[in-house]
């Protein structure tokens, strides 16, 4: 098999992996090398979910030891398989760097044999692109589950950003559906990363031309909708890895029915993507806007809202916090005004500093009036003319497409029940 093959098949198998985004990092090539990383982003081809980024995003090998229902690269699944060994690999990425086609490298691999040796592969590969080649473009590196501390070390310090996939959001989704992993088997890595990030921030304080280990930082993937777990559990969780581990993102794939198992979703079942949405929306809730998880969603109501995102439904089941008068208002309840986002809210708490707002300037501004005009005032006065009713209220929040998929579920099933607000309405 010629690398051109085994680029076809090792590309198409790391299509489901959507743990990677811009680079995080700002790196120049330094005299003799080749390459260079821009934290703004990067792009030119695509992930998974139709991202445009322009990483080459390939997999060591897909000859996997473990035997994950879900994988399409599990043991007993029967694909073609194939491996680059470190030096195919190196050269590839090297020709499509020099052609233009990429701008860095996103590595992930089955395990092969066991994560030690997987993971000593992945090593070799990434030391020809920075010590023999000089390659300085943006690497990231997945971590593999089980293998060796010393190895995760040595892995960080070539990479620009590491991640550890969780995958599934319980131990007990993991028992069912990838019985060779264990929480503690992907935590212990992701801790490991997390401690050695810190204690190289420390180093770097000291002596500023010390090697950096993982720049960039840490991210994680769950796979959404393979088990029964619900938007509370998941939602919760990624707070607590933000929280615990300190990583940058954590990415949310919506299952792709792959395998046929009586543990798994049907084969013609279609991927949830607009769970996978509602779940991000509620991530930057939470990175961006001091959201608590269980603000967005509680025990009672552990699903997300089909119709509108996850800010206008906890603003609208918290009706008691608003209006609030733009002129006067903090900061932090400003964030929670549908149509008022971290850029906007900056703005207004700048701006009425030298003189009072009104719906005008807020406009001009870029708040959503559409939106926020039920939730603010300016100076105490409410938007001329305004009518609020729950249905107004309900139209403006949500897309012209939701709004289509709200009513004909409304007109064609009464007893459809989601959240007390929509409950309201069927009386």
């Amino acid at each position: 098999m010629d690398v051109f093959d085994k680029l076809k098949i090792l590309t198409d198998a790391a299509k489901y992996d959507v743990a990677c985004t811009s680079s995080g990092v700002n790196k120049k090539a330094k005299a003799g090398g080749i390459g260079s990383s821009e934290a703004c982003g990067i792009c030119h081809s695509f992930s998974a979910d139709g991202r445009c980024i322009s990483l080459l995003k390939v997999l060591m090998t897909n000859a996997c030891a473990y035997d994950c229902k879900y994988c399409v690269n599990r043991r007993s699944n029967d694909v073609l398989r194939a491996s680059f060994t470190p030096r195919e690999l190196a050269d590839l990425t090297m020709n499509f760097y020099r052609r233009n086609y990429i701008e860095g490298l996103f590595l992930s691999s089955a395990v092969l044999k066991n994560p030690d040796y997987t993971c000593e592969r992945m090593i070799e590969t990434l030391r020809i692109l920075r010590e023999e080649y000089r390659f300085f473009g943006y690497i990231h590196a997945k971590a593999i589950p089980g293998a060796d501390s010393n190895l995760i070390s040595r892995l960080g310090m070539l990479g620009d950003r590491m991640s550890v996939n969780i995958e599934l959001p319980s131990q007990n989704s993991l028992n069912l559906l990838a019985p060779d992993k264990s929480k503690h088997s992907i935590l212990a890595p992701m801790g490991y990363i997390k401690n050695r990030i810190q204690e190289n921030s420390t180093d770097i304080i000291k002596y500023r031309n010390a090697p950096k280990f993982v720049p960039a930082g840490q991210s994680t993937q769950m796979i959404v909708g393979a088990t029964p777990d619900t938007d509370f559990q998941i939602l919760n969780l990624t707070e607590g890895l933000y929280k615990k581990y300190k990583l940058k993102r954590v990415f949310f794939s919506a299952y792709v029915p792959i395998s046929k198992d009586s543990l798994l979703p049907q084969v013609n079942t279609k991927p949830t993507i607009l769970r996978e949405h509602r779940l991000y929306q509620a991530d930057w809730l939470i990175r961006y806007y001091g959201f608590r998880a269980n603000e967005i969603l509680d025990e009672n109501n552990q699903s997300f809202n089909p119709y509108i995102d996850p800010k206008c439904n906890w603003a609208l089941n918290h009706m008691d916090h608003f209006p609030i008068d733009v002129n006067y208002a903090p900061y932090e309840d400003l964030l929670r005004v549908p149509g008022i986002g971290v850029t906007t809210a900056k703005r207004i708490v700048t701006v009425r500093r030298n003189f009072l707002l009104n719906f005008n300037s807020l406009k001009k501004m870029g708040v959503v009036l559409k939106r926020a005009q039920y939730f603010i005032i300016c100076s105490g006065k409410v938007v001329e003319g305004l009518k609020i009713s729950q249905d107004g209220v309900i139209r403006a929040l949500m897309s012209e497409s939701a709004v289509h998929r709200y009513y004909n579920n409304f007109n064609s099933n009464p007893n459809y029940e989601q959240l007390s607000f929509f409950n309201n309405l069927l009386l």
